[in-house]
C-alpha cells in the first residue's frame, strides 16, 4: 500500500486555521438564524414530552413490586434449571442432507452445461491483390 505523501506542518496549520474561521462563521448564522427565530438559549429542544419525576412512594411501590416478581420466579426454580442437551444430529438426517446437496449441485451442473454458449468467432479470410502472374 502506497504511504500518504508527507504532510507539511505550516501547511497544516493554515488549513486549521482557515478551517476554524469557516466554523467561527458558521456558528455566527447559526446564532444569527435563532436570533431571528426567537431562541434564545443554545441547548437542543428535546421532542416530545418533558421528562416525568417519581415520587418517593412512587419510587418505592415500583421496588417492591419488582422484588416480589423475582421472589415469584426464583420460588418456581426457574434461576437452577439445567441448561437443555445439544441436539445431534441422525445418521439418517445427515444422509438426508448429503442426498440433498448432491442432487442441488447436479442439477447446477446440468443448468451450466444447457446454457448456449455463442460459437467463437472465426477471421474470414481477407482476399488481397490478385496475384502477379510470374514473368517466363
Amino acid at each position: 500500500m502506497p504511504r500518504p505523501p508527507k504532510q507539511d506542518p505550516e501547511f497544516l496549520q493554515a488549513a486549521l486555521i482557515g478551517l476554524q474561521r469557516t466554523l467561527e462563521e458558521v456558528e455566527q448564522h447559526i446564532a444569527d438564524l435563532r436570533s431571528r427565530l426567537g431562541v434564545h438559549s443554545e441547548s437542543k429542544a428535546t421532542p416530545g414530552r418533558a421528562k416525568r419525576t417519581l415520587s418517593a412512594a412512587a419510587r418505592k411501590r415500583i421496588a417492591l413490586a419488582q422484588k416480589k416478581r423475582w421472589a415469584a420466579y426464583k420460588a418456581n426454580g426457574k434461576e437452577a434449571a439445567e441448561p437443555q442437551p445439544k441436539r445431534k444430529l441422525s445418521a439418517a438426517g445427515r444422509a438426508r442432507i448429503v442426498a440433498a446437496t448432491k442432487k442441488r449441485w447436479a442439477d447446477i451442473r446440468k443448468a451450466r452445461q444447457a446454457e448456449v454458449k455463442p460459437a467463437p468467432r472465426v477471421k474470414a479470410a481477407v482476399a488481397g491483390p490478385p496475384a502477379a502472374p510470374a514473368a517466363e
